[in-house]
């Protein structure tokens, strides 16, 4: 059994699979050295589904700023530390505002008040979520499919590549969504070590009452926010006071604890990714490279570092055990000798 991040992107046209797979490699890897953590990546892959909803990606090389593709945010290094505005009060009042958001627009049952309001703020800022909801479409065999379906589809056949292992799922944005989909409704036998949400909408009234839809529709009419229940270890929930899209940061007053007692631990984090002096603090690489995101990772990867050593260990004594009966049986048969 091998540790194994598997990593999923949010919402959005990105660059090529390829490319944001090295780019969040990268963003780790800084993480871990500016934090003097002297680890290794284990084995990772990106879950990449931009190429569902796109029909091409995002260009590092168009210079055109008006193209589509025009990839504006690459990533960079941090550069210096620049100073934070304190933000206690923003703390309260978006606090204020996510519980007041949860009382007017959610009933008891997590069904959901004013939809026509929601859907217009789907369809102006959340493009992508407003489809994953909503529309079909046609895969290469002509057969329409939700959307939500073929992105999920995508994720549930890597986490089955890694059943054996431990997996770290880190999910960014609206890959949170997908994430937390897939593990409570598709792969319920896969379990996952460690459940990372970065950027997460997932306390926002219109996804809290999409959840809760669908687990009426699968159990019968129950409504369960709770942990997914094969999340086994931890659900660590990362978010910066000033990201729009975790606007309700605090997933642990939102879902409950799993059987195995996960249940989300909220950090509030500085994410610093900024290009060309404007600051994105809802940008994966920023999230990647926190401190307290690097600390969560240097464990994760030391936790095989640990069964490897326990492993090599049972391997020593087991050849010891086999070195000693190999000794016993060669002396039984030197005093048989002499004494025959």
């Amino acid at each position: 059994m091998a540790n194994v991040i598997v990593e999923i992107h949010g919402l959005g046209n990105k660059p090529p699979r390829n490319l944001l797979e090295r780019w969040w490699k990268l963003a780790m890897i800084e993480g871990l050295r500016a934090n003097d953590y002297e680890v290794k990546l284990p084995k990772y892959e990106m879950v990449y589904w931009a190429d569902i909803l796109h029909d091409k990606p995002l260009n590092e090389f168009e210079k055109n700023e008006k193209s589509p593709y025009y990839l504006d945010e690459v990533y960079v290094k941090r550069n210096g530390f620049l100073p934070r505005e304190n933000h206690d009060t923003r703390k309260k009042v978006i606090h204020f505002i996510s519980k007041q958001l949860n009382r007017i627009f959610l009933n008891e049952d997590f069904s959901l008040n004013y939809s026509f309001l929601t859907d217009a703020i789907l369809s102006n800022y959340f493009k992508d979520l407003e489809t994953y909801y909503k529309e079909e479409r046609t895969d290469k065999d002509a057969i329409a499919t939700k959307t939500k379906d073929q992105i999920r589809l995508r994720l549930l056949k890597v986490l089955e590549k890694y059943r054996g292992d431990d997996i770290m799922l880190v999910a960014h944005s609206m890959g949170s969504i997908v994430a937390f989909d897939v593990l409570t409704f598709l792969a319920t036998d896969i379990p996952i070590h460690t459940l990372v949400t970065i950027g997460s909408p997932l306390g926002l009234p219109i996804v809290v009452s999409k959840i809760a839809a669908e687990h009426r529709q699968r159990m019968n009419g129950k409504t369960f926010m709770k942990t997914p229940p094969t999340v086994l270890k931890n659900w660590y929930n990362f978010s910066d006071i000033l990201d729009k899209v975790a606007l309700n940061y605090e997933l642990g007053d939102d879902f409950s604890e799993n059987e195995h007692g996960v249940r989300p631990i909220d950090f509030l984090v500085e994410n610093n990714y900024q290009i060309k002096g404007v600051a994105n603090p809802h940008k994966s690489f920023g999230y990647l490279r926190t401190p307290e995101f690097a600390e969560v990772l240097n464990q994760f990867i030391l936790s095989e570092e640990l069964s490897l050593g326990q492993k090599l260990a049972r391997k020593t004594n087991q050849i010891l055990k086999t070195t000693k009966i190999q000794l016993s049986v060669q002396q039984r048969k030197v005093r048989s000798w002499f004494r025959n």
